[in-house]
């Protein structure tokens, strides 16, 4: 069993690996022994984690990716096949939150700028290590979901407290599942695999942004399990997803939710 969890000798590279789920995904692989590679804009806060990381004992490092700029993302590869020769897992996980609002008052705007990321940039990223790993006929690619792409948002739950479930965040996720499963479809052929793990609430960024209201409560009563997710929560299925153990496995939505979606 501990081999089949092992991800040693194996190069993962993770975009928004410092972000609220990032960050735990990260260790999470880097703890199972992979060499992982933390991108992002953010350079400064790619850099430090990875340090950490290392300082830990793990193997880590940090690269810029501006999934907005199609150059970006064509270095950021190049340089990891440079350096590590190889590309065996790709988590899409970063995310723009440009323009979370509801329909009447988002701009155009701010939908074409958060689709240049999480539409376009994702879909450039996955092309670009898809080529690589079709020579290779193996890899394996993880898209980061929401239950917002399982389910119709529950605007109910949020009370009087102004809060939303933005509608290009409900679009991205739920277009993210049939994009998971297109290319599950298609390149199995060269032995790649595709899934989808799809988180839902996640308790440290709550707590940390809204504290305790009238959604914290709502929430935690409309999941089975009675609570928001913690960083331990989302490390396991991860390494799941990501190693030997769930070889027979493509195609799938994995949910991660508390049962929030189970009613």
């Amino acid at each position: 069993m501990n081999h089949l969890f092992s991800l040693e000798d194996k190069v993962v590279l993770i975009t928004g690996g410092t972000g609220l789920f990032g960050k735990p995904m990260s260790l999470a692989l880097a703890e199972a022994g992979a060499q992982v590679i933390i991108a992002s804009r953010n350079m400064e806060a790619c850099t430090r984690y990875a340090k950490e990381l290392k300082g830990l004992g793990f193997k880590a490092a940090a690269l810029p990716l501006d999934l907005k700029e199609e150059s970006s993302i064509t270095d950021c590869v190049a340089a990891i096949l440079n350096t590590y020769k190889k590309i065996d897992i790709l988590v899409n996980n970063a995310v723009s939150r440009e323009g979370f609002k509801n329909l009447a008052d988002l701009q155009k705007e701010e939908w074409e700028n958060a689709q240049a990321v999480n539409a376009t940039g994702l879909m450039l990223l996955t092309k670009a290590v898809l080529a690589h790993m079709c020579s290779r006929r193996r890899g394996n690619i993880i898209n980061i979901g929401s239950i917002q792409g399982a389910v119709g948002p529950n605007f109910p739950v949020y009370g009087t407290t102004g809060m939303t479930s933005p509608v290009n965040y409900t679009y991205d996720k739920w277009a993210l599942v049939g994009f998971t499963k297109w290319i599950a479809n298609y390149y199995g052929k060269f032995n790649i695999r595709c899934n989808c793990l799809s988180p839902g609430g996640y308790g440290p960024g709550v707590n940390e942004t809204y504290g305790e209201t009238a959604f914290t409560t709502n929430y935690k009563q409309l999941t089975p399990l009675g609570r928001f997710a913690n960083d331990n929560d989302i490390k396991g299925p991860i390494v799941f997803l990501a190693s030997e153990a769930s070889a027979y496995i493509t195609g799938h939505n994995l949910l991660v939710d508390g049962g929030w979606t189970s009613w």
